[in-house]
């Protein structure tokens, strides 16, 4: 069966025990439809990037699932008939993670990892960037002397 994330995000104004109901009416769908849910992950009330619906939070929940496309449209056909929904979104994956998801992990236990480091260099990027122009300028103005003199 294929592998998928859902994230849902539900209104702000609703309890976490009504999140807790509607995770687990979802969850219904899923196993009903022959497939089985592997975690639900409770991200909490989170501040969204814009105005959804006149919310400025939402309530996030993650789900690994393992099931059938038919149970997965019926999910997704009851997420959009839901009110409490915001927004939801569902990715197919190769594989589902194993313990805790990015958004749960702490800083400190997450990798390292800047963007600035990537091509493994020394030199800061302002430098290196001023020193190919002037590399680039050398170059260009050799390759037209040659050009003019071979026409």
């Amino acid at each position: 069966m294929p592998l998928y994330e859902t994230v849902i995000i539900a209104r702000q104004d609703i309890s976490t025990q009504q999140v807790e109901t509607l995770t687990e009416n979802m969850s219904s769908f899923i196993t009903e439809g022959g497939g089985n849910v592997a975690k639900v992950e409770n991200w909490g009330l989170r501040n969204l990037a814009y105005k959804i619906k006149k919310n400025r939070k939402g309530h996030y929940v993650l789900l690994n699932l393992d099931t059938p496309v038919d149970a997965m449209k019926e999910m997704e056909r009851n997420l959009l008939l839901n009110e409490d929904v915001l927004r939801h979104m569902t990715i197919k994956v190769e594989e589902l993670e194993e313990g805790d998801s990015v958004m749960l992990q702490s800083r400190s236990a997450r990798p390292e990892r800047r963007r600035d480091d990537d091509d493994g260099d020394d030199k800061p990027a302002a430098k290196a960037s001023d020193e190919d122009k002037a590399e680039d300028k050398s170059e260009d103005t050799s390759d037209d002397k040659t050009d003019e003199g071979d026409a």
